[in-house]
């Protein structure tokens, strides 16, 4: 497969893995290694109770150290935003696709100009993302479409980036490259 944003970007590291499989917390402890002002790019959005107590327990978790910046559609602006003494983590690529797919935005331009707005960033990102292809071929379209567009971003994010690390049961595995220092 193709991409238009192939060129490696010695500021991108992928982190991958299933749902709880610890990618996060090994996202954050790179972030913390890597040092430089952390900014958080969240994703995810509270639509529930639930979701609202998950989003301040890790924020709590992560402390005062660490600036968050809600981003569920726009991470391009906050990318364009950053200085060269920050590190971002950005938590996570498959919320947002998720949420571009329900606002129906054009997941072909939105994941360009999220590529796009990587290969500028003068500062390191880890970028999280989930792994959904190791699963059955779901039932449905929209579901389908989903898998398909994940599995393109990744690729395209794995293929940019200087390090790829897989995480399985909080184990890290390096599939490219070498954890930054």
């Amino acid at each position: 497969m193709s991409h238009s944003f192939e060129k490696m970007n010695e500021n991108l590291t992928l982190v991958l893995g299933g749902a709880t499989s610890g990618k996060s917390v090994f996202a954050e402890d790179l972030v913390q290694r890597i040092g430089g002002k952390r900014i958080y790019l969240a994703t995810a959005q509270a639509f529930d109770d639930e979701m609202r107590a998950k989003i301040s327990a890790h924020i709590a978790q992560r402390g005062p150290d660490w600036t968050t910046i809600e981003a569920p559609l726009d991470i391009v602006s906050p990318l364009k935003a950053r200085q060269s003494d920050e590190v971002v983590l950005l938590d996570c690529a498959t919320l947002w696709l998720t949420n571009q797919l329900l606002a129906e935005h054009d997941i072909a331009a939105q994941t360009a100009a999220f590529l796009s707005a990587i290969s500028t960033c003068p500062c390191p990102v880890v970028v999280v993302s989930n792994e959904v292809g190791q699963g059955i071929v779901p039932d449905n379209a929209m579901a389908r479409q989903f898998r398909a567009a994940q599995g393109a971003l990744n690729q395209a994010l794995a293929a940019q980036s200087t390090c790829t690390v897989f995480v399985t049961a909080g184990l890290p595995q390096i599939l490219k490259g070498a954890l930054p220092a």
